[in-house]
């Protein structure tokens, strides 16, 4: 996978403009490749499993026509958008198709998903929505089954060991992920906003050994930048749900800004937590999806006596990411219909009020056609706060 020095990001543009491009080539190999959808799918286990995970993205460029007429509009674009380019066959190549119940445009929409693609093998993964004893337990369970269920599929029983190497492997890859986030630590940053969402992506849709090896090649190349290629501007958190295309990154940046960090599913939400080592897999497996990914969609006690504690508990990762990445402002953006995050909007507001952080919210479609009306609102937000 390693490519010369110079020639790594054409190779990751390659891959990001023609998306799913390597596990093709893996499945013409004779391999077989497993789509998934969302963050929470523990993708330790597909791997394990001697198969190829391959993330599903949407493409806000393809407007939706196949899959509205299966699912209703007000559904989550993004999980519209998923579901119309694979009607259209883009993860035709695709053995299997695992949904997670992380909400409910993906949660009641699996069985539309599963009788639609009729792929040979498929998988719901159910997810607690708490994250007490029970709830973990149940998810320990949950896992298990899904366990034994691919495993069949793939005609192997997965060892401890198997596990064990591939949550090694992931622990290493989300650790060379936060190692180009710190290269956006100094102002200006060494990589843009732009660039690390389009390596981010890519890298969730190749095997983890090739993603460490890309990540491996990008910072290698980093490393011999003699300036940063960004001028000082304001310093931009984007908060908000999955947003797997580069267009409203670029959108931001070119309206005068630098995003230097995110809270996103393809990005720190993601990248960052780690599954730990030393105990049972399935159970540290089972705590970083359920518990360590900080989700709307997972209900946690009330923590602390007043709600300012509480919103601390809740969001406190947030805040240490503007501390760490010294942010000016916070952009929430936000996709319409999207439930578990549009309940948080004003809480994660108030959390940021409270810092006493400038925040922009914008609610959009999944869609460039849409993306370009919001310069407007962005370029007066960067005026103000710059």
């Amino acid at each position: 996978m390693s490519e010369k020095s110079g020639n790594i990001f054409s190779k990751v543009q390659r891959y990001y403009q023609d998306y799913g491009l390597r596990a093709r080539e893996l499945k013409d190999q004779g391999k077989k490749v497993i789509a998934y959808l969302c963050s929470l799918v523990p993708v330790e286990i597909i791997t394990a499993t001697g198969l190829v995970p391959l993330r599903i993205r949407g493409d806000v460029h393809e407007p939706i026509t196949k899959g509205d007429t299966q699912l209703e509009v007000i559904a989550c674009p993004f999980v519209r958008s998923c579901f119309d380019i694979a009607l259209k066959g883009k993860y035709d190549f695709c053995d299997g198709l695992i949904i997670p119940h992380a909400c409910d445009s993906m949660a009641r929409t699996y069985s539309v998903w599963r009788y639609s693609l009729g792929l040979p093998y498929s998988h719901f993964i159910n997810l607690p929505h708490a994250v007490s004893g029970p709830s973990m337990e149940f998810f320990t369970a949950e896992l298990n089954t899904f366990r034994k269920s691919l495993g069949r599929f793939a005609k192997k029983e997965i060892s401890d060991e198997d596990l064990a190497e591939a949550i090694h492997l992931y622990n290493v890859n989300r650790d060379k992920a936060k190692a180009l986030y710190g290269l956006r630590k100094s102002n200006p940053p060494l990589i843009s906003g732009t660039e690390i969402a389009k390596v981010l992506t890519v890298g969730m849709s190749l095997p983890v050994a090739e993603s460490n090896e890309l990540f491996d090649d990008v910072l290698g190349e980093l490393g011999q930048r003699k300036e940063a290629p960004l001028q000082k501007a304001p310093r931009i958190m984007v908060d908000g749900a999955c947003v797997d295309n580069i267009d409203f990154i670029s959108l931001v940046e070119d309206s005068g800004a630098n995003v230097v960090v995110d809270s996103l599913c393809i990005g720190t939400r993601d990248y960052w937590p780690h599954v730990d080592v030393g105990g049972d897999p399935m159970e540290a497996i089972a705590h970083r999806y359920l518990d360590k990914i900080n989700c709307p969609r997972t209900y946690r006690e009330k923590v602390g006596e007043t709600y300012e504690e509480d919103l601390e508990a809740r969001f406190g990762d947030i805040g240490s990411l503007r501390k760490e990445f010294e942010v000016d402002g916070v952009i929430l953006y936000i996709y319409k219909y999207c439930d578990p995050f549009g309940f948080e909007v004003s809480s994660r507001k108030a959390y940021l009020d409270s810092l006493k952080i400038p925040v922009l919210y914008l609610e959009d479609e999944y869609s460039a056609g849409t993306i370009g009306r919001l310069r407007t609102r962005i370029q007066a937000f960067l005026e103000m706060i710059g």
